[in-house]
This record gives structure tokens, C-alpha cells and sequence, in this order.
């Protein structure tokens, strides 16, 4: 294993800049991710009409069913998920396998 390969240990998500587009959640083939989003208009100054925009509510990955297939992360066309290489997501139960937005927001690199 070369260093340029990249190591898939955990899927992070960046929440502003998903569109809840769902295309990760139509190309994931274990079905491990849900998402809930609702639409918003959104004004803009001389337009004739409101644009709408999806706003991300909820995102979640069951990490109990996820295969590290990484498709999610290749299909998504804005970079909202990325592969991280540190994680301790382990979990007595079922339930603590499943992260949400918050969870995985965590993963994501501050830019420092």
C-alpha cells in the first residue's frame, strides 16, 4: 500500500455544502444512508419569482450496515462527503452505530 493511497476509515460530511440532491442516497447499495431535507424560497432582489432551495433537516449513516464502498462519496457532485482517516465511532449498541449530521460534521477537518 503506497502512501498516496487514501485510507477509508470514516465518511465526513459537510453540512453547508450539501444540497440534498439524494443522489448518495438513490447510488448507496446497502441503503445505510437517510437523508429529510424541506424546500425553501429564497428572494432575490429584481427577480421576477422566488427560487426554492432544498435545506438539509436530517442526514444519517448507519454504520452497521455502511460496506466503505465510498460511492457515496464519488457520486456526490458538491464535496459534501469526504473519507477521513481517525475515528472512534465504536458502540455497545445497535443504535450508537448510526451518526447523524452532528456526528459526521466532526470528522471534517477545521481549517486550521
Amino acid at each position: 500500500m503506497s502512501d498516496s493511497t487514501p485510507q477509508r476509515n470514516v465518511i465526513a460530511l459537510l453540512p453547508e455544502a450539501c444540497t440534498s440532491c439524494m443522489v448518495c442516497v438513490r447510488e448507496c447499495p446497502s441503503w445505510c444512508i437517510s437523508l429529510e431535507s424541506h424546500v425553501e424560497e429564497v428572494s432575490e432582489e429584481g427577480a421576477r419569482r422566488p427560487r426554492t432551495v432544498n435545506v438539509l433537516d436530517e442526514f444519517t449513516i448507519d454504520y452497521g450496515l455502511c460496506m466503505y464502498c465510498g460511492i457515496c462519496i464519488e457520486v456526490c457532485p458538491f464535496d459534501a462527503l469526504a473519507w477521513r482517516d481517525s475515528f472512534d465511532y465504536t458502540s455497545g449498541d445497535r443504535q450508537g452505530l448510526q451518526q447523524d449530521a452532528v456526528d459526521l460534521s466532526r470528522w471534517w477537518p477545521t481549517g486550521s
